[in-house]
């Protein structure tokens, strides 16, 4: 009667393989855990924790020292309600798209004049990089001065020109279009930086390409540099939304001089408060951190929205 060979064993896995490695791995790569636990722990710390904790506060009424009393959904149903709350969304959204949109116009052109055959690049990168390093109290109050009523630059500028002089820092839209000048000179070359790294990457060959077949110079930004730009172009949009959306510093310490009832009211008529000052006024003024906390989660409500639909349009134009 013939046997059946035995069948072999399957050979052993050998000792750097996956399936021989111990299942305690943590213990094992404990040393490599550890050396990046620092980012963990301060972002656990000074990220998770703090964000968790105002969503808790949000939904409690607090002045910061006494107990808490819960509130619910309170204070979130008080601001779909609060006027001035929606009155300093407009004037973010307002004075983000006055200083965004012909920032990034500016940027893209002193970013398509540095990518050009110019001499001492970097002196100019340098010089345009350097308001955004700038402190921001320092630029606020040297563009008080400028905008100011009865010695400003500008409007030294506009009586030169025989015209009259304009209450900048006491008029709803002079309040506006002077913070929107602050932001758009801050971010300009920031931005312009960005652009150059992303026109730096586009093959020479689709220039050459273009001027064979007879393409002029603004045919060739529309049909080559604008087409291979749209993800920096994206980015820079988002990035800047969540920004603007967020200002503080610029209008804050531009306008305190001209604030009569809190150094967070954006100025006469309240036409300076962006959300993130009337989260300020709410949280530290009138000492109600609850509603406060309320403020800051709409905040964050209103750039994620601003930011998936700049986004959306965006990447619909390029499908297009």
């Amino acid at each position: 009667m013939a046997t059946v060979p035995a069948l072999d064993r399957p050979p052993a896995a050998p000792a750097d393989t996956p399936a021989a490695r111990p299942a305690n791995g943590v213990r094992r790569y404990w040393h490599l855990y550890a050396a990046i636990s620092p980012f963990y722990l301060l972002f656990l710390a000074f990220g998770l924790i703090p964000v968790g904790f105002s969503l808790y506060v949000s939904l409690h009424r607090w002045d910061g020292l006494g107990p808490m009393e819960w509130a619910g959904l309170s204070q979130y149903q008080y601001l779909l309600d609060d006027s001035e709350f929606w009155n300093s969304v407009g004037n973010t959204i307002v004075i983000w798209a006055l200083a965004t949109f012909p920032m990034i116009f500016l940027a893209m052109v002193t970013a398509v004049l540095l990518n050009s055959a110019v001499r001492f690049k970097n002196v100019y990168r340098f010089a345009y990089f350097l308001p955004n390093v700038t402190s921001v109290v320092a630029v606020a109050i040297i563009f008080g001065s400028v905008f100011s009523t009865n010695f400003g630059l500008v409007n030294a500028l506009l009586q030169a020109v025989g015209l009259d002089q304009v209450a900048w820092l006491n008029t709803p839209w002079g309040i506006k279009i002077a913070i929107a000048t602050l932001m758009t000179w801050q971010w300009t070359g920031y931005n312009a930086i960005i652009f150059l790294a992303g026109l730096q990457t586009i093959p020479g060959e689709l220039y050459e390409a273009a001027r064979m077949d007879g393409a002029g110079p603004v045919q060739t930004f529309f049909r080559i540099t604008l087409p291979m730009m749209r993800p920096v172009l994206l980015f820079v949009l988002v990035v800047s939304t969540v920004t603007g959306l967020q200002s503080f510093s610029e209008p804050q310490v531009l306008l305190q001089t001209t604030a009569n009832d809190s150094t967070f009211s954006g100025g006469p008529g309240h036409a300076g408060r962006t959300m993130v000052l009337y989260f300020f006024q709410q949280t530290f003024d009138n000492n109600d951190f609850g509603y406060g906390a309320a403020v800051a989660w709409g905040v964050f409500l209103v750039v994620i929205l601003f930011s998936i639909i700049n986004w959306r349009l965006v990447q619909r134009r390029g499908e297009d």
